[in-house]
């Protein structure tokens, strides 16, 4: 299947949001070439929605809290109107709603994402990590259930991996980055576990690195890594030609936290990433892994009896 028709406008769409994926996500770019072609392509939209909506605020332009709120209501809109449709002129939501509508997306997932965005926008601080937690859920849980619908399931309870995924992967973002977002105002880190660790918001405004700090950053990279192994064992309940490019992904994001570790859980030290060469090797082992798995299921076939959807 195809998303366009020779020459189509829509083709200029998911073309778009290809760029958007590779210009501002390599990792997500780089895994998502894994996988089979109506599923990468469904994808590079995805993603060029969700990047869109987060640009609205990452963005820095000379623009109000209240121009900003206003901004996320007319997506907000203009997505509910591509839902009842099918179509949109807007640049991301032509591609997206495409993609929603071939694969069943509910709106609840993207009007959850701009919740977020909205809320991004109305807090700098977090007092628990249950507060946190939906935050995580909005920012990117979301895009793990709407991946699910892109990928393909054995299981319903493919969509609650799914989410603890989507939960690990904003910990580590905001691991990686509390440099950045500290000097935006922004301090992610729940308030109680600052209390907790003995760690003031001035030690991380200022940048002091003391060992109170690193053990609550040690504390957060555990945390983040437990929400990890939770979501690796679901990963089989994927369709099986949809798994490589997700346990590989899960591999280089969960690499950030190893680089962290490796500084010593200093995050003022710049951002962490993981190097191409590191990726391409967690690639070429996440295919031999995958290429004996399928081999071993074709000699000795277990019949679960569940039917893939």
């Amino acid at each position: 299947m195809k998303f366009w028709k020779p020459a189509d406008k829509d083709r200029a769409a998911f073309e778009h949001a290809r760029r958007i994926t590779a210009y501002y996500s390599k990792s997500f770019y780089f895994s998502a070439r894994m996988l089979p072609s109506e599923q990468r392509w469904a994808t590079y939209a995805l993603y060029g929605f969700c990047r869109h909506c987060d640009n609205l605020i990452d963005t820095p332009r000379q623009r109000t809290q209240t121009d900003l709120l206003r901004e996320i209501q007319f997506v907000a809109e203009e997505l509910r109107i591509a839902y009842n449709t099918g179509e949109s002129e807007h640049p991301v939501i032509r591609a997206f709603i495409l993609v929603a509508k071939s694969y069943g997306i509910p709106i609840a997932y993207p009007l959850d994402l701009l919740k977020g965005v909205a809320m991004d926008i109305q807090r700098t601080r977090y007092k628990t990590f249950d507060d946190l937690f939906l935050f995580c859920y909005r920012a990117a849980a979301v895009v793990g259930l709407m991946m699910t619908h892109i990928l393909g399931y054995k299981d319903d309870r493919a969509f609650d991996y799914a989410k603890q995924l989507g939960i690990a992967m904003q910990l580590t973002n905001i691991l990686r980055d509390v440099k950045e977002d500290k000097e935006m105002g922004r301090i992610y880190l729940p308030q109680t576990d600052l209390v907790r660790f003995g760690v003031s918001e001035q030690d991380i405004l200022e940048e002091k690195m003391t060992p109170r700090l690193k053990t609550l950053i040690k504390f957060q990279v555990e945390r983040a890594d437990h929400y990890y192994a939770e979501a690796i064992s679901g990963i089989s309940l994927l369709n099986t030609d949809s798994q490589y490019a997700i346990y590989s992904a899960a591999k280089i994001y969960r690499g950030i936290l190893r680089k962290i570790e490796t500084r010593d859980y200093n995050p003022f030290l710049g951002r962490v990433f993981v190097p191409s060469i590191e990726k391409i090797g967690i690639l070429l082992h996440e295919g031999l892994r995958m290429k004996l798995l399928s081999a071993q299921e074709k000699l000795f076939p277990i019949h679960s009896g569940i039917t893939n959807k």
